[in-house]
């Protein structure tokens, strides 16, 4: 079993040291001080308590669970003994490469040093280490103790070695990793994500369907689906010829944008970010906001109880 250590304790770190505990392993939770370790302890806290409601953990595995974890604000003694790093610091690539270096010199050369990035390149955040051949990046989705899937991407000197041991311990975590095979921005999962985000801008935007409408169209219908058949199998059930046809038509008329639409660029000039400040394209008063990530929260327990069963 690897010792994993993860290096940050937001909303991805505290979520993936859970996931780590949860399924046995020994967690070391780095923050930048006492205060984010804390946040960090009382977001595994939370999310327990979520699982304990749920029938997903019992009282005595949510007390085994807490004692997997330790948090600590002392990098050094965050990777002392650990055999596996996943990194899930800013998106701020100079803010890496600083990390990755202090790592590639802390660490004996077995330890694995993973980033959990979806938009920047691994081999860039590897660049001039001693031991490229040790990194990669393990993309875990939010809320990562509930979501299934993490992309595993090779940076360009990640061996073999490195690969195999991550998806054995993505596996151990009962996770679902898939290989990106290609460095490319976005991975796989937000690449989809923001074709479909790209369109349900340029259809607001043109008032084709209110943002109410567009969302309902979503959860309606593709998103009922979509847990069963991706877009490819989806496809073939559907019959190939027909998607052909409707993508020979339809391609032509969809939006190719290479940037955001007028109507979010107003909203962020706004200040306007959504949940996180109270409004975006939706008001997010405190009873919307709890409602919606209760509901959000609640689909996701029984997409893990039905992987579980």
């Amino acid at each position: 079993m690897e010792k994993l250590a993860v290096i940050g304790c937001g909303t991805m770190g505290h979520s993936i040291a859970l996931n780590a505990a949860w399924v046995g392993m020994q967690v070391k939770m780095y923050g930048i001080d006492a205060n984010d370790i804390q946040n960090g302890l009382s977001g595994v806290n939370d999310k327990l308590n979520t699982l304990l409601k749920n029938d997903l953990v019992t009282k005595d595995q949510l007390s085994r669970i807490l004692k997997n974890i330790t948090g600590t604000f002392s990098l050094s003694e965050a990777v002392d003994g650990a055999t596996f790093i996943i990194e899930c610091i800013p998106e701020v690539l100079e803010l890496k490469n600083d990390l990755f270096r202090k790592l590639d010199q802390m660490c004996g050369r077995e330890v694995i040093l993973a980033t959990n990035t979806s938009g920047l390149s691994p081999s860039r955040i590897a660049l001039n280490l001693k031991h490229p051949e040790r990194t990669l990046a393990t993309h875990f989705w939010n809320p990562a103790h509930l979501i299934p899937l993490v992309e595993v991407l090779r940076a360009e000197f990640t061996n073999d070695k490195t690969f195999n041991r991550a998806i054995d311990m993505l596996k151990f975590m009962k996770k679902k990793p898939i290989e990106v095979k290609k460095e490319v921005p976005g991975l796989v999962g937000n690449r989809l994500q923001f074709a479909l985000f790209r369109e349900a801008q340029y259809l607001l935007e043109q008032g084709i369907a209110s943002k109410e409408d567009i969302d309902a169209a979503v959860t309606y219908s593709i998103g009922r689906r979509l847990p069963v058949t991706g877009p490819l199998l989806s496809a073939d059930m559907g019959g190939l010829d027909v998607f052909a046809s409707i993508s020979d038509y339809l391609f032509k008329d969809l939006s190719n944008a290479d940037q955001s639409s007028s109507n979010l660029k107003e909203l962020v000039a706004q200040r306007h970010f959504g949940q996180k400040n109270g409004a975006g394209f939706y008001l997010w008063d405190g009873k919307f906001s709890e409602e919606m990530n209760q509901k959000r929260e609640e689909q996701l327990i029984r997409f893990l109880k039905e992987d579980i069963n």
